[in-house]
């Protein structure tokens, strides 16, 4: 008596297992760098966000506006809410709730002048509470100094001096 032969239908059990342990392993790699690459994405975002306010704080001082506000010969620097940020406006500007803006203060005397971003809302967990400055000294250069951490602060920013 001849047995038929019948083709395999299906995959077998270790198969299966073998398919699942190497999307288990691909999803251990992935996904720790997909969170990397959110955190620079915002970092950059914040820094790009705060810098925007760069002009408009120099026509306030070349203006002689040195005092945040909306009043008349007041400085309003127009920024707008974001997402990533905590900070109550200083202008015009009606913020949506669960946004924030970058803090802006003039010094009179000197010309001096700093733009505080400060990381909150949806931002990732590894950024939140973290500070990113932009400053201008007296000879109105500006630079940017972090407390982002290195492997996530965006390029041309330095390390914050505690």
């Amino acid at each position: 008596m001849k047995m038929g032969n019948k083709a395999q239908a299906g995959f077998t059990l270790i198969e299966l297992m073998i398919v699942v342990a190497i999307i288990g392993i691909l999803a251990a790699i992935a996904i720790p760098q997909y969170q990397n690459y959110v955190a620079k994405s915002q970092a950059s975002r914040v820094m790009d966000e705060a810098g925007s306010l760069k002009t408009a704080v120099e026509s306030c001082i070349l203006d002689g506006r040195t005092t945040i506000g909306t009043a008349a010969g007041q400085c309003d620097p127009g920024a707008t809410g974001s997402t990533l940020l905590t900070g109550a406006t200083q202008g015009t500007a009606v913020l949506p709730a669960g946004t924030g803006v970058p803090q802006v203060a003039i010094t009179a005397a000197t010309g001096a002048a700093t733009i505080t971003a400060t990381l909150g809302g949806s931002a990732t967990s590894q950024l939140s509470g973290d500070t990113l400055v932009w400053s201008r000294d007296t000879t109105g250069t500006w630079t940017c100094t972090s407390s982002i951490d290195v492997q996530w602060r965006p390029t041309g920013c330095t390390a914050n001096n505690p």
